[in-house]
């Protein structure tokens, strides 16, 4: 039977309750990593693996998580926030649990024109190399764990990547995550310098911009509190250091390639979908928070219908959270409903 719902939020995890009592523990975790060539000469990505030790691979708990548009994967979903991050609380549940940084992004291979002014270049990384390399990672790992299929999760554009690539090669995925996924809008992205601004090879984001970026549209007496203390500051430290180039800079700078924001202008904004809902044959989960301003609640729910192919569908809308609910105090609730997901895989 196939269930299509669009569900409440799930009672609110606090960051405390994330970490099992020491006598309960798992056995420890295990990290890899690896860069792995791409179908792009010259450019490797990064992958990073978290597991039990010992733990037995399965299509049901492996797991790839693919970052968004402007932030690499390593930085966010491997971040320890309050004691733990996103792949240690999967990866703790008996998963094997992976990221992935795109080509131009944290520490996978920037594109050599990245080291020359921005307007000297086209914008880089395309959509369709994205989903290239996605698929080069893929298959890394199911290789190397002899799996024939994994799941995989993204955030915003990454979405798009993963359901595409799930439409392209649907025997090799066991079903989708997508957490504050993109879909068809007017104007610029947030993300963008504008409708009509010319666009480079990459941009340059500072930490002020990210900040204030997080919380546009949360109400002004939720803005206190939406972010633990330190966490920003965590979280900007170690993903601003992975760009050295922009480091020197004054005040510091993160360089995204901006091959993003054209495809946003060639697809979403022109009403034409880098993917179709209608051709995911897996189950497919869709999460989103309410403040969320980049990809409000209106384009999951806009996909949601159109997924007239996929088994088991839900929509999920959770409360008092950004696009960046990852990251903010109340991320239990979006790390529950992600999870009660996942493990349907595992325990079928």
């Amino acid at each position: 039977m196939q269930r299509r719902s669009l569900l409440a939020a799930p009672a609110v995890v606090t960051a405390a309750s994330l970490v099992q009592p020491a006598e309960a523990q798992a056995p420890s975790i295990v990290t890899e990593e690896f860069m792995v060539p791409t179908p792009t000469a010259g450019i490797e990505v990064f992958l990073r693996s978290k597991r039990q030790q010992g733990a037995q691979a399965s299509a049901g708990r492996t797991l790839l998580f693919v970052h968004g548009a402007t932030y690499p994967a390593s930085t966010a979903f491997d971040l320890p926030l309050a004691g733990v991050s996103w792949m240690d609380y999967i990866a703790g549940r008996g998963f094997d649990v992976w990221c992935l940084d795109l080509p131009g992004y944290g520490r996978s291979t920037r594109p050599e024109q990245m080291a020359q002014p921005p307007e000297a270049n086209p914008p880089l990384v395309r959509g369709d190399q994205a989903v290239a390399a996605i698929g080069a990672a893929s298959a890394f790992i199911r290789e190397r764990r002899g799996i024939p299929r994994l799941q995989m999760m993204a955030w915003s554009w990454g979405c798009s990547l993963i359901a595409r690539h799930a439409t392209e090669n649907p025997g090799t995925v066991e079903r989708l995550a997508l957490y504050a996924p993109q879909w068809l809008r007017e104007g610029a992205s947030p993300a963008s310098a504008g409708a009509g601004a010319t666009l480079g090879a990459y941009r340059m984001v500072t930490q002020a911009q990210a900040r204030e970026r997080w919380t546009n549209g949360v109400p002004d007496a939720a803005r206190a509190n939406l972010i633990p203390p330190g966490w920003f500051e965590h979280w900007a430290g170690v993903t601003w250091a992975t760009d050295p180039e922009g480091m020197r800079r004054n005040p510091s700078v993160l360089r995204a390639p901006n091959g993003v924001l054209l495809d946003s202008r060639e697809y979403w904004q022109s009403n034409r979908p880098y993917w179709d809902p209608a051709k995911v044959t897996v189950p497919t989960l869709l999460v989103v928070a309410e403040w969320d301003r980049d990809t409000p609640p209106a384009m999951a729910t806009t996909i949601f219908p159109l997924l007239t192919a996929s088994p088991g569908k839900r929509c999920v809308l959770l409360g008092e959270g950004t696009h960046t609910m990852l990251m903010e105090r109340n991320r239990g609730g979006l790390f529950q409903a992600v999870q009660v997901f996942l493990e349907e895989a595992a325990a079928g």
